[in-house]
């Protein structure tokens, strides 16, 4: 499969940090035996989440956003290999995939203005490219009857992760995108605010529920076409957190009523979270742990298809902050769901 780079015990066992009378998370993950045919693999293995990385920002770039979210993966991979194993964590329900790296995308990218149209079109025929192969990997796994986890990349890869359990599902998705961004802009080429509004024009998005629209970055023609529109629900991060008008908890149960009477995905914008390094990164957000709360809800319903954590852009500075949120956001949505 071209892009698609596996995960291997070597690497495995130079990124684990074993310590004595310890257990860690890697050393119970599976890891897949051969690649040839990765459904065919993913039948045999006794998992249930199936955790890889895409390596890109190309989406990010496309739509004059900060790069940097190719880097995530790696970040992310580091500090959840070395969380504690215990049974709260649940590792040895966990195979680790590998990733998509698309390093030759975005090395044509430096020689690339965004200010110009042409070069703006060229980046996003990139990304329509990465959405094929999102596509089809994110197929794979919930054929096999496995729930993908998906790290890292802009959102524009959200519309890969829905069009793939779309098309193994056969039939659409619903979503919960927790985010301060709408992601529903004009189909003018792919890039990472238009993704879910092209997966609904094409018929791989239902129902849509938008969880924390800041309304300082929403136009008011956005909100004027969001109302019009009877799949599509939202709330703001200011009626509920500045105002509370607003309810966090009710909210929540407002979100799931509209997504979850059907298979539904669940996306985690790092941009929607106060102070974490990301392609737009917010001072006024929600906090970490709200985060983890909203993650809790939602993966204890059956019908969550998969878990989509994208943007953060860390930087060498900032490993640790995002590894840790990234890692406890994955831990935290299979123990919701192994416990309810």
């Amino acid at each position: 499969m071209e892009h698609f780079k596996p995960f291997t015990n070597s690497e495995l066992k130079s990124i684990l940090n074993k310590r004595a009378k310890e257990t860690k998370f890697g050393e119970h993950i599976l890891l897949l035996p051969d690649f040839n045919d990765i459904y065919e693999q993913l039948l045999k293995l006794d998992v249930t989440y199936v955790i890889f990385g895409i390596k890109e920002d190309i989406g990010i770039f496309a739509n004059l956003g900060n790069t940097g979210a190719y880097r995530t993966w790696d970040t992310a991979l580091k500090f959840l290999l070395n969380t504690q194993s215990n049974a709260h964590t649940q590792p040895q329900k966990v195979a680790i995939l590998g990733h998509l790296d698309f390093e030759n995308y975005r090395e044509k990218l430096s020689n690339l203005n965004p200010k110009k149209k042409k070069d703006l079109m060229k980046a996003r025929k990139k990304v329509s490219k990465i959405d094929a192969v999102v596509t089809f990997l994110v197929s794979q796994i919930v054929k096999a009857g496995k729930i993908p986890i998906v790290i890292g990349g802009g959102h524009n890869n959200a519309y890969g992760a829905i069009k793939g359990a779309s098309l193994a599902l056969k039939k659409p998705l619903n979503v919960v995108n927790f985010d301060a961004h709408h992601d529903f802009r004009a189909e003018e080429g792919r890039h990472s605010g238009n993704g879910f509004s092209y997966a609904f024009s094409e018929g791989f998005l239902k129902n849509y529920f938008i969880f924390g629209l800041h309304e300082n970055y929403t136009s008011n023609q956005i909100f004027k076409s969001l109302d019009k529109i009877k799949e599509v629900d939202y709330n703001t991060f200011e009626a509920i957190m500045v105002r509370k008008s607003l309810k966090f908890k009710t909210e929540m149960q407002r979100a799931a009523d509209h997504v979850s009477h059907s298979s539904f995905g669940l996306e985690i914008d790092c941009d929607a979270i106060q102070n974490i390094p990301s392609s737009a990164m917010t001072p006024s957000g929600f906090s970490v742990t709200k985060t983890r709360q909203f993650v809790n809800h939602f993966a204890a319903y059956d019908q969550v298809t998969y878990l989509h954590i994208c943007e953060a852009a860390p930087t060498m500075e900032t490993d640790a902050q995002v590894g840790k949120l990234i890692s406890y956001l994955i831990t935290d949505f299979i123990r919701a769901r192994e416990s309810h």
